[in-house]
């Protein structure tokens, strides 16, 4: 397989520097396109019927408002919204033609199916978490159920004939929750983990991070460093364990995987803990404005996309990355050659 592997990247080589350009002229597409053509085993790669699927849920820390300046109920409005196109990533999935799939994780609302049947997956495993400043989030059961529920959705998105998907999430306090992963497995303390989410002010900032620290303290989150389903029983979210699946099965099945922000990296960050190949199909959209994700990446040794200040969440990044990589793919495929053209090579 190897031998296959490296023949393939040798053939893919060839034929991005023959295409009429001087060699790296088109600096990381044609490394996107090398990794494509790699993952898909073919010199003639394709991108078929992109997704983005947004994961949402409710977290019990974010109840009292101590960690999030937006009330809790948000989460479930937000959902609504997605469900009626009012969102970014409404907009940017329709402008460059991406389904978008919204997915009930374990919001802390009874959605009402006359009305989402058709434009919401219920998976819910719970009226979101429980608070972590007291309790573990989850059981390990409700862990596992998310982890599961995620596969199988990716699952049935690639029997769709998708090939390339993104992964988002929205979820008030999830900022929170993907701090404490980051600092167990990066090592790196909570301070320098810890942002400002959806828009918490100097005062909130410092109450978010002191919580934290004594959250992490109760828990002894370093314990559990190495043990993404620990990490996630004590202070996961529905959404990130989904999420976490999610990279699982979309790698076990070859799929090119778009990585979009600090949530969405924090949970590629627990898949990574299972399954290390994963990082090979993985495709990172942008840097987020939340100060630890570019430390994140930096941890990941990870070359993002795109660059613009974005902290929004819902799978945004990835959208607007999407057709970047469909243009690394379009211009392996249809760009001419030197020879196919008639134009003289340097000498």
């Amino acid at each position: 397989m190897e031998m296959i592997t490296s023949t393939l990247q040798e053939e893919l080589r060839d034929k991005i520097d023959n295409k009429t350009k001087p060699p790296g002229a088109l600096g990381m597409l044609e490394a996107i396109a090398l990794q494509i053509g790699t993952i898909q085993n073919t010199s003639s790669p394709a991108i078929k019927n992109p997704h983005i699927v947004v994961f949402a849920a409710d977290h019990g820390i974010a109840a009292a408002g101590l960690v999030n300046p937006y009330p809790q109920a948000v989460t479930a409005q937000m959902v609504l919204n997605f469900i009626n196109d009012g969102a970014a990533i409404n907009v940017f999935c329709r402008q460059h033609t991406i389904k978008l799939e919204v997915v009930d994780s374990g919001v802390n609302y009874d959605f009402d199916n006359s009305i989402t049947s058709k434009r919401l997956i219920d998976a819910k495993i719970g009226y979101g978490t429980k608070d972590y400043k007291v309790q573990q989030a989850m059981t390990e059961k409700e862990a596992l159920s998310a982890i599961e529920k995620g596969k199988a959705i990716v699952e049935d998105i690639f029997q769709s004939g998708c090939n390339t998907i993104g992964f988002g999430e929205m979820g008030i306090g999830n900022t929170s929750s993907a701090s404490l992963i980051m600092s167990a497995i990066t090592g790196l303390p909570v301070t320098e983990c810890v942002g400002r989410g959806t828009g918490v002010n100097d005062e909130q900032l410092a109450t978010k991070i002191k919580i934290l620290k004594e959250v992490y303290l109760k828990h002894e989150i370093h314990l559990s460093a190495g043990q993404p389903l620990s990490l996630l029983t004590k202070i996961g979210g529905f959404e990130i364990a989904m999420m976490t699946g999610a990279y699982l099965k979309a790698a076990e099945l070859d799929m090119i995987i778009v990585v979009d922000g600090f949530i969405s990296t924090a949970a590629l960050l627990l898949a990574l803990k299972s399954d290390k190949k994963i990082i090979n199909n993985c495709i990172f959209a942008h840097t987020s404005g939340e100060q630890g994700h570019e430390k994140m990446l930096a941890y990941l040794q990870a070359k993002p996309l795109l660059q613009l200040g974005m902290r929004l969440g819902e799978g945004t990044g990835a959208a607007l990355a999407i057709p970047l990589i469909q243009s690394a793919v379009n211009f392996l495929n249809e760009m001419a050659s030197f020879r196919s053209a008639g134009i003289s090579e340097k000498v």
